[in-house]
């Protein structure tokens, strides 16, 4: 539970329709309350303070906060998820953070060092090289404005920001905290970004140091020291001594901009594409705080003005079954887009189900990863925002990172487990498009690396994937598919358009140093979706599609030599398998394909049957993997079964080795050699993929979302140590 203090004589119970909880913290605006929305998620409520309401400057600082929210890059901030007026004072709904400001975690902890306070350094950069970015100045920058979250530090609190490029109704009077204010802002002058890095620096040395450079006791001899001597840096070293020093220039001129502190932070001379994915990653926390998930939009009693939203619900559905958005009316063709391009949203593409089983929807999109939920009753706001947050928490216990666990084995420490060997639970963080939540811990060995969400308004699946293995996930809406490599460093993507002479392709795309290769495909009017990355990260397997009528058919496969930036496009004869995908076998070898009454039919890289394994049942729509880790048994729906049966298969001979039954609605994928992943619906209002054992016992939550929400994850096997 967070903390926070009790309510005070005068504090309301509600505001905008939501119940307080009690107080988070207050500041020169305004209280900010803790408050729980419809969904039983925490949000966090900012209110004016009363001798403010009649002040236009104040108000318009009050109100700065939203503007700025919607220009400022989701990863670096909180998002703001709602504004309305109550009692003549507005107030401000934004997403709760829960975790300690930077300043309460060195008073209580000690000063910043090593790996820690390097992370930290490239994470506040980055969050002010995107308000950047977006145009703003934020003009209070300081260690009571960073919040150590789960996904790495956030910055808050925009009420004094401003525009780089338009006049604002602030007064141009000094408005900050002197101890972190550069020379030009404490003599009331124009501030640019450059002022912000100055404050930044000052952080730094504070994060390290736990003082600030120009002391903290009078307020003369603060601005004195700030503007005449120089800084106190002790407890800074290296690089990032050199990048601090160069920040606390006197002169703005004389300063790095943000995005020079990044390169210089990551030892990059010159910029390039993929700095910012690059500096986000970087800054990833190895053991996360835990998070609080993002909240829905608030009930409100009075109109609250939420702005477009972004991911709403899914498309209607046959009970029991979940799958992509319906077609456009009478639309059943691509148009032409200049050089070739894919249909819009609403015509026909292969379904968003197992890559194995038959059925098919109207989408563009053909990966076929499982569908989670049906439709979306209420619009959810995941824009990029600022809340204030000010919870105190310890961090969880240290767990198991994915590259110490020989060392950790060796010296008999191990997490927290199940009987059977599975982490008892892990760590709760929000990821952006909804009320999602995983539950992560470093000893599990598949990560959720890529999803997808349904955003009904649009008609379209929009694509989220990972910065690394443990990092925060990005947006990428101009992509059909998006793939994650299995150690992070890599991702694929398939764009929306052919290329100019009329070829699919995927772009793979190296997250540490931002360079992007396009490797061309099958020829229009052909597809070629993305199926799975192999183990090793070496190849990736593409699906060929051909439209047929109101269907999609599967003609063969593409495999992508990744280090040779060369695709093998591989066309099957056998017309009987073409109504399923191919997805890699136990060894990744080869391909397999699994069609009603055909059996698991086994292929090489040439295309043709190796062998056949008949009698196995069928598999559960949404199935992503059904080889174990070690590629030796594989499991399906059993034959003639009932729900909720499954049988675990000898991959070379066809003998079934185990049968078990489980609450589970739908299998998903190995957890490990003796667990598998899978959907379950329970009688609440959330959905899970737990991990069951082969007793069928629900041993392990690793995500929750809302019943109603269309949602495709995939998760990543972590590769070796």
């Amino acid at each position: 539970m967070p903390s926070f203090a009790p309510l005070r004589p005068g504090d309301p119970e509600r505001l905008g329709g939501l119940p307080l909880l009690g107080r988070l913290g207050e500041g020169g605006q305004g209280v900010v309350y803790l408050a729980r929305d419809p969904a039983g998620t925490h949000v966090a409520v900012k209110w004016l303070r009363p001798d403010q309401a009649g002040d236009e400057v104040s108000v318009g600082r009050f109100l700065r906060e939203v503007q700025v929210a919607q220009q400022v890059a989701p990863f670096c901030t909180a998002a703001v998820l709602g504004t309305g007026i109550e009692h003549d004072r507005p107030y401000i709904v934004s997403e709760f953070i829960e975790g300690p400001s930077l300043q309460r975690v060195v008073q209580e902890e000690g000063p910043r060092t090593g790996t820690a306070l390097h992370r930290l350094a490239i994470g506040t950069a980055t969050a002010l090289a995107a308000i950047h970015q977006a145009g703003i100045v934020h003009r209070d920058f300081k260690p009571a404005n960073v919040i150590i979250g789960a996904d790495g530090p956030r910055v808050i609190d925009f009420g004094i920001a401003r525009a780089l490029n338009a006049t604002s109704t602030i007064s141009s009077m000094p408005v900050g905290t002197p101890s972190y204010m550069p020379p030009e802002q404490v003599m009331g002058h124009t501030v640019g970004p450059a002022a912000d890095l100055f404050s930044w620096g000052s952080t730094m040395v504070f994060a390290a140091s736990g003082r600030s450079p120009f002391g903290s006791d009078t307020m003369p001899a603060v601005i004195n020291r700030v503007l005449n001597h120089q800084p106190d840096m002790s407890g800074l070293h290296g690089p990032l001594l050199d990048v601090v020093a160069a920040c606390l220039a006197k002169d703005p001129a004389q300063r790095p901009t943000a995005e020079q502190v990044i390169m210089r932070l990551l030892q990059h001379p010159v910029p390039n594409s993929g700095m910012l994915a690059q500096a986000a990653a970087a800054a990833a926390p190895a053991e996360p705080w835990q998070a609080a998930p993002y909240g829905q939009p608030p009930v409100t009693g009075q109109p609250l003005h939420m702005g477009p939203p972004s991911m709403p619900g899914g498309p209607p559905s046959v009970p029991g079954h979940h799958h992509g958005p319906p077609s456009a009316p009478g639309h059943h063709g691509p148009p032409s887009m200049g050089g070739g391009g894919y249909p819009p949203p609403g015509d026909h593409r292969p379904t968003h189900l197992s890559p194995y089983s038959p059925g098919h929807s109207q989408r563009q999109k053909s990966r076929a990863p499982i569908v989670i939920g049906v439709t979306v009753a209420v619009a959810l706001l995941v824009l990029a925002g600022v809340g204030v947050v000010i919870s105190q928490t310890k961090p969880p216990a240290a767990t198991l990172t994915a590259n110490s666990r020989a060392s950790v084995a060796a010296s008999g420490k191990r997490p927290s487990t199940t009987p059977t060997g599975v982490p008892r639970k892990g760590t709760k963080r929000a990821i952006p498009g909804g009320a999602i939540s995983v539950y992560e811990n470093s000893a599990d060995p598949i990560t959720l690396t890529s999803y997808e969400v349904y955003n009904k308004k649009a008609d379209d699946w929009i694509d989220y994937a990972r910065n690394s293995l443990r990092g925060t996930f990005t947006k990428y809406s101009g992509n059909w598919e998006t793939l994650v490599s299995p150690d992070g460093r890599s991702m694929v993507g398939r764009g929306r358009n052919y290329t100019s002479d009329d070829y699919d392709s995927v772009i793979i795309t190296d997250r540490r140093t931002g360079d992007r290769t396009s490797i061309k495909t099958v020829r229009k009017p052909l597809i070629s979706s993305i199926r799975a990355w192999s183990k090793d990260g070496s190849k990736i397997l593409l699906n060929i599609e051909k439209e047929s009528g109101k269907n999609w058919l599967y003609l063969g496969f593409v495999i992508v030599d990744v280090a040779a930036e060369d695709a093998k496009v591989v066309t099957v004869s056998d017309t009987s398998i073409r109504k399923t995908a191919f997805g890699w076998d136990g060894d990744e070898q080869g391909v397999v394909n699994m069609s009603p009454g055909q059996g698991l039919r086994f292929f090489g890289t040439n295309g043709k049957a190796t062998r056949t394994l008949a009698n196995i049942g069928s598999l559960a729509s949404g199935t992503q993997d059904i080889f174990s880790p070690s590629g030796k048994v594989f499991i399906t729906n059993c034959p003639k079964g009932g729900d909720g049966d499954h049988c675990v298969w000898n991959a070379e001979s066809g003998n079934r080795v185990r049968r078990f039954t489980s609450d589970c609605d739908k299998v998903l994928g190995w957890y490990d050699e003796t667990h598998v992943y899978c959907w379950e619906q329970d009688n609440s209002t959330r959905d899970e993929i737990q991990v069951v054992d082969f007793q069928g016992k629900l041993v392990r939550k690793l995500l929750d979302i809302p019943e109603n929400l269309d949602f495709s994850p995939v998760f990543t096997v972590d590769p070796p140590d």
